[in-house]
């Protein structure tokens, strides 16, 4: 335990912040493994006998645990730094799929459920959030790239996954038993990949003190002080001597006020309705693009439907931090207004035009993805453009419960509609049709949520926090 102690995990002089992202992605890239999720579908519904519905049941409580415990995990972060939150989240990932084998090889699907969906879905929420105001602290001057290149990680991390599962089941065999070997294999090799993430993230070294003095080593818990700003060291100069990188945000409201606002409801809006449009696709990813084309001249593969995942992965990881970077220079408002607008009219293609063009259908797919790994990349500096660096790890864990809502909402919508058209004999683009246009539906929606958002008032702002000075500490969750 000593390596999780929170001296341990202070930044020392001189120490990079261009070593955290590393850490993070080490995280990332592990956990992301749930949108390959779609390569488990046919073997778990060929060898149990489930619907597209039930064999989405893992990806989808995962989906509602990852929000959950992410609002929980954001506390974690800030009372305890995110080395400890890093390590849960390891334990839990790996432990899930260690479960979920078990319930394969007894042929007990609601084993599979609880190993990778709950279990698995708490170690999702922890990692996915553990990294991310660690990462705000110590890049104030760029927080949508920063957060853009840990969050890439979640997104890329389907594309390592979907070959490597689609090469375990061959070798293993898609019976219950191999499916019980892959998920054995997977569950100790992310173990062993997440855990050097844990032990290699630090916090900043130190806060500057009300009234500009001299930053004081290790200092208070992360978030605990609600106006200080981390004294960045960018790494060891030719001298030993590096530039100190400072910022101060005006703005400052803790998680508990922020849930007073109307612009954290909109963004809960906007988040829960982007995301519903994206999963839906990569829950549903390797058997829509077969049953798309099917009737074709020119049907698609198993190992193509696969590649079809990874291609998704490389656009939701691309994504990620190609819009959060713009973000920074267009503004956040102006780059959610492209992921809802020019997002509804790529489903719109794909629902008229895109049974007829398996290109088209691509390119569209892609875009989607993209615009869906770039939300979740820009959110977090989307928040602390609203709501200051105070809590903000807090405050996006409790957001990413719109995740939960869109981890239901959206494989409920594709496969709903899919499991009723196969019952009424369709067949082909016909199957998911239907659901392209609820999906468009619900981007409206958030474009509209998105036009909505104003500076918070100042009515809600920590006192004494901003340009005048920090205000007192105060514990996260405390009433102001």
């Amino acid at each position: 335990m000593l390596a999780l102690a929170r001296t341990r995990a202070v930044a020392p002089a001189g120490w990079s912040r261009w070593l955290v992202p590393p850490a993070a992605l080490s995280i990332h890239l592990a956990i992301g493994q749930v949108y390959a999720w779609s390569v488990f579908k046919p073997p778990l519904e060929s060898s149990l006998g489930l619907s597209g519905t039930a064999s989405a049941l893992p990806f989808q409580l995962a989906i509602v645990m990852l929000g959950l415990s992410a609002a929980f995990g954001g506390t974690l972060v800030e009372r305890h730094g995110p080395r400890r939150a890093m390590s849960v989240s390891a334990l839990c990932f790996s432990s899930g799929f260690l479960v979920a084998a078990l319930g394969a090889a007894t042929s007990q699907y609601w084993l599979v459920v609880l190993g990778y969906g709950f279990i698995g879905g708490i170690g999702l929420g922890i990692g996915y959030i553990s990294p991310v105001s660690t990462l705000l602290k110590w890049f104030p001057d760029r927080p949508g790239m920063a957060t853009g290149i840990a969050i890439m990680g979640f997104g890329g991390g389907a594309l390592i996954a979907s070959p490597w599962s689609t090469g375990l089941l061959k070798s293993f065999g898609t019976d219950p038993a191999g499916i019980a070997r892959t998920f054995v294999v997977m569950g100790l090799a992310y173990a062993l990949f997440m855990t050097p993430g844990a032990l290699l993230v630090r916090v900043p070294p130190g806060v500057r003190p009300a009234g500009g003095g001299p930053a004081t080593g290790g200092g208070p818990p992360p978030g605990e002080r609600p106006a200080s700003a981390p004294v960045l060291r960018p790494g060891p100069g030719p001298a030993q001597a590096t530039a100190q990188v400072t910022a101060r945000s005006t703005t400052q409201v803790s998680a508990r006020n922020a849930l007073r606002t109307p612009q954290f409801w909109c963004l809960w809006v906007v988040l829960c309705m982007n995301v519903t449009a994206g999963i839906g696709i990569l829950e549903k990813a390797a058997p829509m693009v077969t049953d798309f084309f099917a009737g074709t001249s020119a049907p698609v593969s198993i190992p193509a439907a696969a590649g079809f995942v990874g291609l998704l992965s490389l656009a939701n990881m691309l994504g990620r931090i190609l819009w959060s970077s713009a973000s920074d220079g267009l503004g956040r408002k102006n780059v959610y207004r492209l992921f809802l607008g020019v997002g509804a009219g790529a489903y719109l293609l794909i629902a008229l035009a895109g049974g007829s063009s398996k290109p088209l259908f691509i390119a569209c797919a892609a875009v989607i993805l993209s615009f869906y790994g770039g939300g979740f990349a820009t959110v977090p500096a989307y928040l602390k453009d609203l709501f200051g660096t105070y809590q903000v790890g807090a405050i996006h864990g409790r957001l990413l419960t719109a995740w939960s809502t869109a981890g239901i909402l959206g494989p409920l919508i594709v496969n709903a509609v899919a499991d009723g058209g196969k019952a009424a004999g369709r067949s082909g683009p016909g199957l998911y049709t239907p659901s392209f246009f609820i999906m468009i539906g619900l981007l409206a929606v958030a474009f509209v949520a998105n036009e909505l958002v104003r500076p918070v008032s100042a009515r809600h702002h920590e006192p004494g926090a901003g340009a005048s000075g920090p205000a007192p500490a105060t514990p996260e969750g405390a009433a102001t």
